[in-house]
């Protein structure tokens, strides 16, 4: 996409030169003539880059800065033809990239655009790089959920919403029936397919707050924040049933059906992180010696 460059500066003479120079270079330009204009112009239009005087009528070129770079992601040369009132240093604290003393040579101000532009592309993808890099690291490769590390930092941060602000709190665990006879059977690879049409079921099904995990294996959690016990019961039961319509084998071994047990807990004020998340395994391994396909919950915390 084509930058587009915005030019502050109440000499009209000036202004039209550069937005013809700059027009002529290959970019789109707008124009503004005090600072207030500009800012009229960026809450309307995306603009990468604003060449700006410093000496404008009302707001200075300095103070529009400040306040672009409070706006976004945009970039600042400031020009000024005033090299004893206005330094470099004050200029960068602000917020600038570059800046550039008047008389201005139009080929010295685009050998400066281009460095900004550059530097921003660079930066851009130095920021999606590190966002790449953070998805990978907190999340499980094969089902695309949250992996079981971000699993247990998520729940700390819930936790202490929790005792902070007395809000409910309810966790699930859930578990693929009888999956090591499915990978003996089929082959692991036929088991992966499963693992990943599970995890979308799963994301199906839950509200924008919650947020799904593959805990390990065949293991997956799902924490329900503003959710008491029998909030997440009901979830649980719309889960357990959603699997049990879905045909996760495509048709290709009809006589398989896929089912899960489920293990369901809420959270109590001040206990520990880990009796809570063993208490909804609890309930899960309740769920399969009771005969699997089932949705049990422990709500006493007594229970051991």
């Amino acid at each position: 996409m084509t930058p587009h460059i915005l030019i502050v500066d109440d000499d009209l003479s000036i202004r039209d030169a550069m937005h013809e120079f700059i027009e002529m270079s290959g970019y789109v330009s707008k124009v503004a003539s005090s600072a207030e204009e500009a800012l009229e112009v960026l809450s309307a239009n995306s603009v990468e880059v604003v060449i700006t005087d410093i000496m404008l009528p009302g707001m200075d070129g300095l103070a529009l800065t400040d306040r672009i770079k409070r706006i976004g992601d945009i970039d600042v040369i400031v020009m000024t033809g005033y090299s004893t009132d206005y330094s470099y240093e004050e200029a960068i604290s602000k917020g600038a990239s570059d800046f550039v003393f008047k008389p201005v040579r139009f080929e010295e101000l685009l050998l400066r655009l281009k460095r900004v532009l550059n530097e921003r592309r660079l930066n851009q993808e130095r920021i999606q790089m590190l966002d790449e890099l953070k998805k990978l690291s907190i999340t499980d490769g094969l089902t695309q959920l949250y992996n079981s590390r971000y699993f247990y930092a998520q729940l700390k941060g819930e936790i202490e919403r929790c005792n902070r602000y007395s809000h409910k709190l309810g966790l699930l665990l859930l578990d693929i029936d009888n999956f090591k006879d499915y990978n003996d059977t089929y082959g692991h690879l036929e088991g992966d397919k499963i693992l990943v049409r599970l995890g979308r079921v799963i994301k199906s099904c839950l509200r924008t707050m919650d947020t799904a995990y593959r805990y390990g294996g065949e293991e997956f959690t799902i924490i329900l924040p503003g959710t008491d016990g029998e909030e997440a019961h009901t979830v649980a039961e719309r889960l357990r049933t959603a699997v049990i319509a879905e045909d996760f084998t495509d048709g290709k071994h009809p006589d398989v059906r896929i089912t899960v047990s489920i293990g369901v807990t809420q959270y109590f004020q001040e206990e520990k992180i880990a009796s809570f998340v063993q208490r909804a395994d609890q309930a899960m391994y309740q769920s399969k010696q009771a005969g699997r396909n089932l949705v049990s919950c422990i709500f006493d915390t007594s229970v051991e």
